[in-house]
Parts: C-alpha cells; structure tokens; sequence
C-alpha cells in the first residue's frame, strides 16, 4: 500500500495540500452549457478536480415500478422510481469527452465515477486520471477488480459501509495489483445530519487500512469539510452547482460558486494551521517573548537591603531575571542600590 496516490502530476497524501474534488453529480440539469459553466466555475473556486457519473438509467437499473425500485425511507427522493431519478441525473455519455476537453483545457482533473464494466471502458478511452466507486457499488467487487485494472488511482467512497466490507474492496483492487487506493468517510444521507457522520472515522480509517483518507461530504455548509481537514483528510469531495434554487436530485445539498470558493478557502487556512509538531516559539512569536512576565525590583532597593516580596516581583515585561528564581533570591542581599523599576540581574544580587 502507498501513502499517497498520484493524480495527474498531483501528489495527493499526508503533508500535502488537501486535494479538492467539486461533484457535478446531476446539478448540470441536463443543460451541456451548464455543465460546462460549472466546470470553470470549479476552477474559478480553486478546485483541484471536477467529477461527473458515467451511467445510464438502463446500465444501473430497470425500468420497474414494482415496490422494490421505489424509493422510501424519508429521502428528498421518495416516491420516485430509481429508473425516474436517474433518468433525470445521468450525464449524457457523448457530453463527457467534451466535458474533458473543457477541464483539460482550464488545467482541472477531470474524472468520473463509473457505475457499470461499459462505463469503466467508456472512461478509459477518454483517458481519465482516477476512477472513483460510489458509496452503493462499494460492494460490487467484480466492477471494483475492472476498475482496478486500469492503473489509475482509486477513490472509494464508504457510506453504509463495513470495515469488511471496505476490507474487501481493497483487497479487491490490491489483488488486480493496484495500490493506488484513496478511502473517503462518507454518510449516506442527502443531505447528512452532522450527527451521523462520525468523522473520528477518519484517522482511524488510515491507522486500519494504511491508504490515503477524506471525506465525501453531503452536509450542508463546509464545517464539516474544515472539521475533517483538521483530522488528517488530504481529499475533500463537495457537491456544487450554480444555485440550490435550480430544481435538481442533488441542488438541495450543494453548495453555491460563492461558498465553494469559501470551502477551498478555509480549508487552505485550516491546511496551513495544522503545521506540524513544535514546541518552540514561531518566527512571528520571537518578538513577543519581551512582554513574558520576569521579576524586577518594584521599590527603591539600597545596597545590602533584603530582597523581599514586596521589593520585587514577577511583571511584564521580560528583560529581568526567569520568575521561577524568585524563591531563591528572596532572602538575599541587593550588591548594590537598585531603583524602582530595574529589571533584576544576578549582578545586583550579593553572593
């Protein structure tokens, strides 16, 4: 296994900047303009990646009405068939090379998740940095070992997920010779409650699988994202689209170009604050040492005078002696006379 993964020229892992993937996901509403707004409004945000899905309604599902292909269980979706739903989410596959060509030119990756062995195909053609396997074909293994097969990085994103399961999937791409593997937390939930999503996940998901972690990200607002930076994320993956207003499967959890150009934003800020381990003071620190606390003489003090609680004291700011000697002058003799305000020194104390 590797630490890192390598996308494009972008080496994505620990001590590297955190690596940004805005999801067009089905917010493109079927407008191939709109689509392609979105991928320069990505960049425009600071963006690392821009994803799309590679499927069709017929290559994830059937057209069926029976109960099982209805969608139930509290969702922004319910009562759609999944046939309806991807009907109105897919991305129209002869858009796709277009889409990169787009990408390539503004110099953001472009990749893709694929959800059946004709999308992996249709993706290698087009020559894509990475694959990506949603959080629902974690456990379709066979597509896993296709997908691994094509020598690129693999994201896998792990909602509803198992440690075996998510165990399996790696072996699955391992055993295709692949150690290219990133594993991003995911909560399956459109839009998911902070409360479900455990993000304590994520440094244990490194520790147990030893591979590049993240977060893929269906809260709303970006706390969630900053919260996952600070625990060791390197990949952040944040649905986008041109206004939440915009009827849409996916608008509702989004977020807008003005808050994903803040999401990148702090999550550099956040990047940039965690540093690394250090006890000692910062550049920026050094000139703040004067105003610590030193002791100095806070009364007129003459030669041979004891040196007592009240002649002096532990003040701002630091030019006199450390204060944790102070038990050990007090009691002692002043070597010479020392007027109010004098920092102490062990000159003026008589031996």
């Amino acid at each position: 296994m590797t630490k890192y993964v390598k996308i494009n020229n972008r080496v994505v892992g620990p001590g590297q900047p955190v690596y940004v993937i805005a999801e067009l996901s089905a917010n493109h509403g079927q407008d191939f303009n709109k689509a392609a707004e979105l991928i320069k409004i990505a960049k425009d945000s600071g963006a690392d990646a821009v994803k799309i899905q590679t499927y069709t309604p017929d290559t994830i599902t059937i057209d069926c009405n029976k109960s099982f292909f209805k969608i139930k269980g509290k969702t922004i979706w319910d009562g759609r068939t999944l046939y309806d739903l991807y009907g109105e989410a897919y991305t129209p596959w002869e858009w796709q090379p277009k889409l990169k060509k787009i990408a390539d030119k503004l110099k953001i990756d472009l990749f893709s998740t694929p959800f059946d062995p004709s999308s992996v195909d249709f993706l290698k053609k087009m020559n894509v940095p990475a694959y990506k396997v949603a959080s629902f074909e974690l456990v379709d293994i066979p597509l896993i070992k296709k997908i691994a097969r094509q020598d690129k990085p693999v994201i896998i994103s792990t909602g509803m997920a198992t440690v075996s399961e998510i165990r399996d999937a790696v072996k699955a791409i391992l055993s295709q010779g692949n150690r290219q593997i990133a594993i991003l937390k995911c909560t399956s939930g459109y839009p998911a409650d902070p409360k479900d999503m455990n993000l304590l996940t994520i440094p244990d998901m490194r520790k147990k699988f030893g591979t590049v972690v993240g977060l893929s990200d269906h809260s709303l607002g970006i706390a969630a994202s900053i919260s996952a930076v600070s625990l060791g994320a390197s990949i952040i993956e944040k649905h986008i689209a041109i206004s939440r207003k915009e009827p849409g499967p996916d608008s509702a959890f989004s977020l807008e170009p003005d808050e994903f150009k803040d999401l990148v934003k702090e999550i550099r800020i956040a990047e940039a604050s965690l540093g690394k381990v250090k006890y000692r003071p910062s550049k920026s620190e050094e000139k703040m040492r004067i105003f610590r606390r030193s002791l100095f003489a806070v009364a007129n003090i003459k030669a041979g005078e004891k040196f007592t609680s009240t002649n002096i004291r532990s003040i701002r700011p630091g030019q006199g002696l450390h204060p944790k000697f102070i038990d050990e002058i007090i009691g002692k003799k002043a070597n010479s006379n020392i007027s109010r305000g004098t920092p102490l020194s062990w000159k003026l104390i008589r031996k």
